[in-house]
């Protein structure tokens, strides 16, 4: 098992920063992926950005790249998602999720966290 908890979400202006914190603990996590989702009212849940641990290899969805940053600090078992330049449209929970890197299906999610970007 892998528990996540995210943290840093809050009321943001447009044009803003914000940087997103996701503590994992439960598994050593250097056969893991960490991703980052998210979810608007009345929509589905889609992907942000997802970092390999083991190398941290990056990816990142058309809509925050550029904007966004994920990282992560192997000594503190965190995942980070470094947002910038945010818009109303980026308002959302957003979510951290994990899964096997040999499996394509997230297992681990946390209980998210809400962004507000106003205009």
């Amino acid at each position: 098992q892998v528990q996540l908890v995210e943290s840093g979400g809050g009321l943001v202006q447009a044009g803003g920063s914000l940087r997103l914190s996701c503590a994992a603990s439960g598994r050593t996590l250097s056969n893991y992926v960490m991703g980052w989702f998210r979810q608007a009212p009345g929509k589905e849940r889609e992907f942000v950005a997802a970092i390999i641990w083991s190398d941290g290899g990056t990816y990142y969805a058309d809509s925050v790249k550029g904007r966004c940053t994920i990282s992560r600090d192997n000594a503190k078992n965190t995942v980070y998602l470094q947002m910038n330049s945010l818009k109303p449209e980026d308002t959302a929970v957003y979510y951290c999720a994990a899964r096997v890197f040999s499996v394509a299906t997230y297992a681990y999610w946390g209980q998210g966290t809400q962004v507000t970007v106003s205009s």
